[in-house]
C-alpha cells in the first residue's frame, strides 16, 4: 500500500496560502458583510478581513519578488514575517487587526531562531496555539461567540490532531467551523438576527485556505447562517450579554475608506454608544504602549491594539476621537490616523439604514497627499489618499467607488503604476452593477486637468472623452531627490542629487531644487503651453512656488500659472503644463 506523503508548510506553502485565502475572502466578502451585526452593524467586516489579508499578500510577494533570481525562494520565516507584517501595517477595523495579531502569533513560532525551512504538524500546533492566545491579550474586553472563540477552538481542535500539517490544518478547520456554528448559542444578537458571527466566518474562509496550501484540497463554503429557531438568551443572560457589549471585543470593523475626521467634540452615536471608531499605527516602545491601553481603555470600547517590536497597530471607539489621537502622540508617533464618525441611526442603532439616493456620476482619484485630497473633494470627487510608499490595492479603491455611491463612476489612478491596481477594481465594480470608466492618467497634475472639465450634465461617454483629452494634452514632471546611486536616462546620479522627470523618464539631474525644476519647466513650455500647475510638497523650499511663477512671468507671455500645497506627497513639486 502507497504511503501518502508527510504535508508540510514552507515559503511557497506560505505564498500559496496567502492567494488561497485572499481568494476564499473575495468570494465571501459580500456574505461576510451582510451578516455583520456585532458589536457594530456597519456591514464592512468581509471588506475589511479583504483589505488586511491583500496588504499581507502584496507583503509576501515582494519577498518572493527579491528572490527572482534564487529557485529556492525566501525561507518559511521570511515569508510569514512579511505575510504578518503586511497585515499589520494594513489592517482594516476590528476584523482586520485581530487577524492581524493572529498571523503575527504564527509568525512568532514559525519563524522563531532555530526554527526549520519547513513547518510540521507540531509546530503548526503551536503556531495556532500562539495565535489564539495572542490575539485574544491583545483586546481589552474579550466576549465570547466571536472571532476569538473561533480561534480558540481552531487552537483546541489542532491540539487534539497527531499528524502533518495537512492533518492538523484541517482539525483546526474543522473545530472553527463548529464553534463558527455555535456563535448564535454565545451572543444573543447573533441569535436573534440568525447569523453567524462574521469575524469568525472570515477566519474559518482563511483556515480552509490553509488546508488547501497543505494538502491541495479544497474545503466546503462557510456557512453565514445559524441554525433554524435558536434557542433565545435567558434573561440572566440577556444582561449578562448587555453589560459585555459595553466593553466588547469587536467582531467587525471600521470603514474602509473614511470621511476626513470631523470634530472631536461631536456627539455620540444616537443610542449612546461611541460617535468615532480611531485606528491607527504607532511607533512606540512596550511601556508606552501598556500606558496608552489603559488611557484608551478609559475613554472608549472596542479596544484592540496588536503588534510588537515598536510597531503596533491601534484600534478603538471612543466619543473624543481627539483625544484618542493625542493618546497615541504621547505614546509615541502615530500615522496613518483613520477616524470614522458613526453618525446618527446609523450602525450602533442596529437598526436598518435610511437609503441613500444613489447619485448618477461620481470621480473617485488616487491621490498622493492631503493638500491635494482636500483640493479634490472640494471638486467634488471622492478620494484615496496614496502614502509615499504604500499604493493603495484595488480593494480600496474598490471600497472608495461604492462610498461615492453612483450609478456611473470615472476612475483617475494618477499613476502609471496604478493602472492595473485601478483596472482590477473597475472590473469589479463593473460586476457590481456600476459603470466605470478608467482613465489612464499617470500624475495627479493631470487628474486635475480631467476634473476640471468634467461635467455631469453631459452624457457620460462624452464627458469622458472630455476628462481623457484634457489629461492627455497635460505634459507631466515631479522633481525628487535621488534616494541611492543609479542609471538613469540623463546620466549616473548620485544619493542626495535632484532629479527632474519629465512624462515619467528622468531629464535633469542637478544640485538645487530651484534650479533643476526651473530647467524642467522651461523644458517643458518650449513645445507651448497656457496653464502651469504647481503641486508643492512640504519638503520643498518655500519659495520654490514663487520663483517658478516669476519666472513664467517673465519669460512666457500668455502663460498662466495656480499653485496648490501638496502636503507629504513624495515629490517635493510636481509639474503639470496645458
Amino acid at each position: 500500500m502507497a504511503q501518502v506523503p508527510q504535508t508540510f508548510l514552507d515559503g511557497l506553502a506560505v505564498r500559496t496560502w496567502c492567494g488561497l485565502a485572499l481568494r476564499a475572502l473575495g468570494r465571501a466578502r459580500e456574505e461576510i458583510d451582510a451578516i455583520n451585526v456585532y458589536p457594530v452593524a456597519d456591514g464592512d467586516t468581509g471588506t475589511n478581513l479583504y483589505l488586511t489579508l491583500e496588504s499581507a499578500a502584496t507583503a509576501v510577494e515582494a519577498v518572493f519578488a527579491g528572490y527572482e533570481t534564487q529557485p529556492a525562494g525566501p525561507a518559511l520565516a521570511d515569508a510569514v514575517r512579511a505575510m504578518a507584517h503586511g497585515a499589520l501595517i494594513g489592517a482594516r477595523g476590528n476584523s482586520g487587526t485581530i487577524l492581524a495579531q493572529l498571523l503575527r502569533g504564527m509568525a512568532q513560532v514559525l519563524a522563531a531562531d532555530g526554527a526549520g525551512p519547513r513547518c510540521d504538524g507540531p509546530t503548526l500546533r503551536r503556531a495556532l496555539r500562539r495565535a489564539a492566545d495572542s490575539a485574544r491579550q491583545a483586546v481589552a474586553h474579550p466576549v465570547e461567540g466571536t472571532v476569538l472563540t473561533v480561534a480558540s477552538a481552531a487552537a483546541d481542535a489542532a491540539e487534539r490532531a497527531d499528524g502533518d500539517c495537512g492533518t492538523v490544518a484541517r482539525a483546526a478547520h474543522e473545530g472553527a467551523r463548529a464553534a463558527l456554528a455555535g456563535t448564535p448559542a454565545q451572543l444573543g444578537v447573533l441569535a436573534r438576527a440568525g447569523v453567524v458571527d462574521a469575524g469568525g466566518s472570515g477566519l474559518v474562509a482563511v483556515l480552509g485556505a490553509l488546508v488547501e496550501a497543505c494538502t491541495g484540497e479544497a474545503v466546503e463554503a462557510v456557512p453565514d447562517r445559524a441554525d433554524p429557531a435558536p434557542k433565545a438568551p435567558s434573561e440572566a443572560e440577556a444582561e449578562a450579554e448587555a453589560e459585555a457589549g459595553a466593553r466588547a471585543e469587536p467582531g467587525t470593523g471600521a470603514d474602509p475608506d473614511p470621511d476626513p475626521a470631523p470634530d472631536a467634540g461631536a456627539c455620540a452615536a444616537e443610542d449612546g454608544g461611541p460617535a468615532f471608531e480611531v485606528i491607527y499605527l504607532l511607533e512606540a516602545d512596550d511601556t508606552a504602549v501598556a500606558r496608552l491601553r489603559t488611557r484608551l481603555d478609559a475613554l472608549g470600547d472596542s479596544l484592540v491594539v496588536v503588534g510588537g517590536d515598536g510597531l503596533w497597530n491601534v484600534h478603538v471607539h471612543v466619543d473624543d476621537a481627539g483625544a484618542a489621537v493625542e493618546a497615541g502622540v504621547e505614546a509615541g508617533r502615530p500615522y496613518r490616523i483613520r477616524i470614522t464618525h458613526f453618525g446618527r441611526g446609523d450602525v450602533h442603532t442596529g437598526g436598518p439604514r435610511p437609503p441613500r439616493e444613489r447619485a448618477q456620476r461620481a470621480v473617485v482619484a488616487v491621490v498622493p497627499g492631503q493638500g491635494l485630497a482636500e483640493l479634490y473633494a472640494e471638486a467634488g470627487a471622492t478620494t484615496v489618499l496614496a502614502r509615499p510608499g504604500e499604493p493603495p490595492a484595488s480593494g480600496e479603491l474598490l471600497a472608495a467607488v461604492r462610498r461615492a455611491h453612483a450609478r456611473e463612476v470615472v476612475l483617475l489612478p494618477n499613476d502609471a503604476e496604478l493602472r492595473d491596481t485601478a483596472a482590477a477594481a473597475a472590473e469589479q465594480a463593473r460586476a457590481e452593477g456600476v459603470r466605470v470608466a478608467l482613465i489612464p492618467t499617470r500624475s495627479a497634475v493631470q487628474g486635475i486637468a480631467a476634473l476640471a472639465v468634467s461635467e455631469p450634465g453631459r452624457r457620460f461617454d462624452e464627458d469622458v472623452v472630455q476628462m481623457t483629452s484634457a489629461a492627455g494634452a497635460t505634459r507631466y514632471a515631479e522633481v525628487v531627490v535621488a534616494e541611492h546611486r543609479s542609471w538613469t536616462t540623463a546620466g549616473i546620479c548620485q544619493a542626495g542629487d535632484v532629479l527632474g522627470l519629465i512624462d515619467g523618464d528622468v531629464a535633469v539631474i542637478g544640485s538645487d531644487v530651484t534650479a533643476t525644476a526651473g530647467t524642467v519647466l522651461d523644458r517643458m513650455l518650449q513645445a507651448g503651453g497656457e496653464l502651469v500647475t504647481l503641486v508643492v510638497g512640504d519638503e520643498a523650499p518655500e519659495a520654490v512656488a514663487a520663483r517658478l511663477e516669476a519666472r513664467v512671468r517673465e519669460s512666457y507671455l500668455a502663460v498662466d500659472t495656480v499653485a496648490y500645497r501638496g502636503g507629504h506627497q513624495g515629490a517635493l513639486l510636481l509639474i503639470g503644463v496645458e
